[in-house]
């Protein structure tokens, strides 16, 4: 018999939420254009469909009109940028995620104390960008376990390490047990930087790898927490793919499955994952249960203008105001 197995939870985590309601509400108060700096999400579809209301995504703060709105992707940015859209009097209004916040937070505390960061991450992710920004002089990109040996740091140098939010849990532990066997003077974060939302859709996958011939994760090419999920599976050695939207979609990929698992990446539109569910439906896999291996109510608020539907009213002089905090961290 043909069945899928659909993970619980999936899809938009409260951070993408909250980002993509500040540009739809950014929108109905500023009306359009209102330009975003990088993608608010990686998901191809999400910016799709912003673009067909009016949103205008920009590589750069260079790109936006003086005075014009300028909305901060939720993977934050680096205190150049911040202080570039001052002085090209951008209406900022900050999307970063509460999460990612926190890692800034972290990475300004540890290099004030006159440590080396090593910020474990993708050196071309903009998260790690804007993170390596707050003091880039003294911070150092670790993507690997084999690059702790050829640190150019002396054993007793002090150092801190953080993590890009999105990555896989597994693939951190090495490195940092590689840091730990390595530095005599070494500091963590007080608690886990990967995100509730990237741990919990990973958890969900290594079930799914345990019961079904073949993963499949709805999410974008460019979307680091999607191709680490895809990684788990095939690291717990289930065959896995990456599905951006149902034309990617390989039936040689089904030949002699019976059992599918799907789940979706933390910025993927659930219309995406019903599509993927149709189409498998289409080729016989018609039988979808659900299996639910945490639950979420996290929940991140919008700055207190937009909720009220106010315009902002004001530059960014510094550092933008503290984004929310989350009201419920207890289900991860």
């Amino acid at each position: 018999m043909k069945k899928v197995i659909l993970a619980e939870p999936r899809g938009f985590c409260a951070g993408v939420v909250r980002a993509v309601d500040m540009v739809e509400r950014a929108l109905e108060i500023h009306g359009p254009p209102v330009y975003v700096r990088k993608q608010i999400v990686h998901n191809h579809h999400v910016v799709r469909s912003l673009e067909a209301k009016g949103a205008v995504f920009v590589d750069t703060e260079e790109e936006v009109p003086p005075g014009s709105v300028c909305v901060f992707s939720a993977h934050g940015v680096s205190p150049a940028v911040r202080s570039n859209a001052a002085r090209r009097a951008l209406d900022v209004i900050d999307a970063t995620c509460p999460l990612v916040s926190r890692v800034h937070q972290h990475a300004r505390r540890v290099t004030r104390d006159e440590r080396v960061l090593l910020l474990i991450g993708h050196a071309d992710h903009e998260e790690t960008e804007g993170t390596r920004g707050e003091a880039p002089r003294r911070t150092v990109v670790v993507e690997t376990a084999e690059e702790v040996a050829r640190l150019p740091l002396a054993d007793d140098t002090p150092v801190a390490y953080l993590t890009q939010t999105t990555l896989s849990m597994d693939e951190t532990a090495g490195i940092v047990e590689a840091l730990k066997a390595r530095f005599t003077d070494l500091v963590g974060p007080r608690g886990d930087t990967i995100c509730y939302a990237s741990q919990n859709r990973q958890n969900g996958v290594k079930s799914l790898a345990a019961q079904c011939d073949l993963v499949l994760v709805v999410g974008s090419r460019n979307s680091s927490n999607s191709l680490r999920m895809v990684d788990v599976a095939r690291q717990a050695g289930t065959a896995a793919h990456l599905v951006p939207d149902t034309t990617h979609l390989d039936g040689a990929w089904l030949d002699g499955v019976s059992t599918i698992g799907v789940s979706s990446g933390a910025s993927v539109p659930e219309v995406l994952v019903t599509e993927l569910l149709d189409a498998l439906g289409d080729l016989g896999f018609r039988d979808v249960t659900v299996e639910r291996t945490s639950v979420e109510d996290v929940h991140f608020s919008v700055p207190q203008q937009l909720a009220e539907g106010r315009r902002t009213g004001q530059r960014l002089t510094g550092a933008a105001a503290s984004p929310a905090e989350p009201t419920d961290r207890s289900a991860t």
